[in-house]
């Protein structure tokens, strides 16, 4: 990176946040997180912008975001812009030009600098411009995504355990939609469905529909804990869940199997629910994986994408939309043996809800691969690997995103056109 140390592992959600014209032609700065939990302090990443340097069960926070600059066909930069933070899953982009990092824990550790941790940050496109605050209004939970519709300026949020995962929205006090706006506050609601308490999700199928209806959360900082009745669908017994989902629950909310990634488009959340569905036990929320869509304008809530076997969708994970309409899903389900190989992919969803193969992981890296370009990572087979983050430039002529691991960022060029995204 621009300060000589090597770009840290585990990248994940990922977005264009501005595109600029230089005299060398257009340039497009990136915000990509790293999806890395505890470690030493000697692997920290060190940005200006630090959260937590504190210590958890003898260990820090590794995670974090890098920004990086892409201009004319190549990479030209890249540097850390946030660090001290847990687990930085996925994320989102603003319409004023900023990335929402969100952190994917439900522990109520507190560091030995008295940090809590299970926070949405933003991030700014120019580093030294980001905060290190958390934005505690937006709950404190196993965050997953966030969108914001540039009409109303409300965050959207999904929510990451097994079965425990509710749908969110933030209603900031500061509308004005700027750099710091979210951090003055807000107001955290929860989604369920109107006329009806308590609807699970978890097993969707495709054309389903259903009405939202918003409940507000009194307290979106508590800690978890464990869930009172009604009992959940998918348990024996309650589990533990975060504090806004144990608040929101008792007051009616609906229930996903785990919610993923989201996107804003035209009008519309897609909202990815990684586990719909049942496995071969018959277990509810524990399926291939769903995308629904979300009418802001109605709140009508439809499933157009319905995985029930691999081949189909191996657990859909990130999502994006391209500026021409199409889907695009991130497989984080292992690796697929199909007509292609073995490996990971990049899933287009078609107008029907049909999906069909964009892109292949296939990398098995040997070391003399890996010598002939200087990297600093493992020889191996890492076709097992998610693939993340994928987005495009305005334009929507070129494609970037990302494979976990050993940490690969990747930029793809179009036509698109025959490509069906």
């Amino acid at each position: 990176m621009l300060d000589g140390r090597p770009c840290p592992d585990r990248h994940d959600g990922m977005a264009v946040v501005m595109t600029r014209q230089t005299d060398r032609g257009d340039e497009h700065v990136l915000i990509r997180n790293h999806e890395r939990a505890f470690g030493s302090t000697s692997s920290m990443i060190v940005a200006a912008a630090h959260y937590d340097r504190g210590m958890i069960d003898g260990r820090t926070a590794l995670g974090g975001t890098t920004n990086l600059v892409f201009r004319d066909g190549g990479w030209v930069s890249a540097e850390a812009s946030l660090g001290g933070t847990l687990i930085n899953c996925a994320g989102g982009a603003t319409p004023w030009g900023s990335w929402l990092t969100c952190e994917e824990t439900l522990r109520n550790d507190v560091s030995t600098e008295g940090k809590r941790h299970g926070y949405v940050f933003e991030v700014a496109a120019n580093a030294s411009q980001t905060t290190g605050n958390p934005i505690v209004a937006m709950g404190r939970f196993s965050h997953e995504a966030a969108a914001v519709d540039p009409a109303s300026g409300y965050v959207y949020l999904t929510e990451d355990l097994h079965n425990v995962s509710g749908f969110y929205r933030f209603i900031p006090n500061d509308a004005k939609g700027r750099l710091g706006s979210l951090e003055v506050g807000g107001r955290l609601q929860a989604a369920k469905v109107a006329g009806a308490n308590n609807t699970s999700l978890i097993t969707a199928e495709r054309c389903d529909e259903y009405v939202l209806e918003w409940i507000d959360i009194a307290n979106p900082d508590r800690d978890a804990g464990e869930l009172g009745a009604p009992q959940l669908r998918g348990f024996n017994a309650n589990p533990r869940a975060s504090g806004p989902f144990v608040q929101a629950w008792s007051a009616g909310a609906l229930q996903f199997a785990r919610g993923e990634g989201l996107w804003y488009s035209a009008g519309k959340m897609y909202i990815v629910d990684t586990a719909t569905g049942v496995d071969g036990a018959n277990r509810p929320g524990r399926g291939k994986g769903a995308v629904w869509e979300l009418d802001l304008a109605t709140m009508k809530l439809k499933a157009i994408f319905v995985s029930d076997d691999q081949l189909v969708g191996n657990n859909p994970d990130n999502i994006a939309v391209s500026p021409r309409g199409g889907i695009l899903v991130c497989e984080d389900g292992g690796r697929t043996v199909d007509a292609i190989g073995s490996g990971t992919r990049l899933l287009g969803i078609n107008a029907q809800g049909d999906s069909f193969i964009l892109c292949k992981n296939h990398v098995d890296l040997t070391a003399a691969q890996i010598s002939r370009v200087d990297k600093r990572i493992a020889p191996g087979d890492y076709r097992d690997s998610e693939f993340a983050g994928a987005c495009w430039e305005p334009s929507g002529h070129v494609l970037f995103c990302n494979i976990q691991s050993p940490g690969i960022t990747f930029a793809i060029w179009g036509p698109w056109g025959d490509a069906g995204v």
